[in-house]
């Protein structure tokens, strides 16, 4: 063999002048990382996540029976095996007891609009400290007044104009609705000798002419029948128990639902 051959066989620059590249060393593959699985994104709103919690609210004029049933729905809720926390509006907090005892007791006036800001501010600082808190937890949340009452006594029975009462309480509990609203419906000359059987002092609203009940029970009627699917409306001259089986089959349906 020639010495230009042996050369070239040694590394050398082949005949067309280029060099000759040595393979690339062969990377194993790496193992396959499989895929975690999605979990879903709980539904937003007003930017903060829907907890997986149950928010049921009672409604409707003094005297209905909100109180009888938040108390039957407690125990029927607690032996289905749930956590339940049963509160009100207003005083569900120790500041809401203090707010409580000015717009419902106290002897001087109160002007309408402060009325509307004082309940405002126990509903935040209610919603802020229990309600939502309990929700995340997982609980029933079973409370005697919520919003509504708001749009009601101060927007319609008031004047004050729902949307504003309603807007002020949007914002104060940052967008928060309940699950499902039982209003008990009662006529308010029915509510009152309801309540005069009590004989027990008047607070301030319960103390409020007739007209200013029938305003408030037109605008419960009315945001009943702007948002069926949130409302559930009961004739309260009905018999406590088969009340509160209907009450009882909506919440058991609104359960299952988060469960299945």
């Amino acid at each position: 063999m020639s010495s230009g051959a042996a050369a070239a066989s040694e590394g050398e620059p082949a005949a067309s002048g280029r060099p000759v590249v040595p393979e690339l060393p062969v990377v194993p593959e790496l193992p396959v990382v499989p895929e975690l699985p999605v979990v879903p994104e709980l539904p937003v709103v007003s930017g903060l996540a829907v907890a997986p919690g149950l928010f049921v609210t009672l409604e409707g004029g003094d005297g209905a029976g909100k109180t009888t049933q938040a108390a039957l729905l407690e125990e029927w809720a607690t032996g289905q095996g749930r956590r339940v926390v049963r509160t009100r509006e207003p005083g569900g907090t120790d500041v809401g007891v203090l707010i409580r005892d000015i717009v419902l007791h106290h002897r001087g006036d109160v002007s309408a609009r402060a009325e509307a800001l004082l309940y405002a501010a126990d509903r935040a600082h209610h919603v802020a400290t229990v309600v939502r808190p309990a929700l995340h937890r997982g609980d029933v949340v079973i409370q005697d007044r919520y919003l509504d009452s708001s749009v009601a006594y101060q927007g319609a029975g008031r004047v004050l104009g729902p949307g504003e009462v309603r807007d002020l309480s949007l914002w104060a509990t940052e967008g928060l609705l309940p699950d499902l609203t039982v209003l008990l419906d009662l006529d308010p000359a029915a509510a009152r000798a309801r309540r005069d059987a009590d004989d027990k002092p008047f607070d301030r609203l319960e103390a409020e002419q007739d007209d200013f009940h029938a305003r408030v029970r037109g605008e419960f009627l009315s945001l009943a029948a702007a948002e069926p699917e949130r409302f559930l409306v009961l004739d309260a001259t009905a018999p406590a128990e088969e009340i509160a089986a209907a009450v009882r089959t909506r919440v058991a349906a609104l359960l299952d639902a988060r469960t299945s």
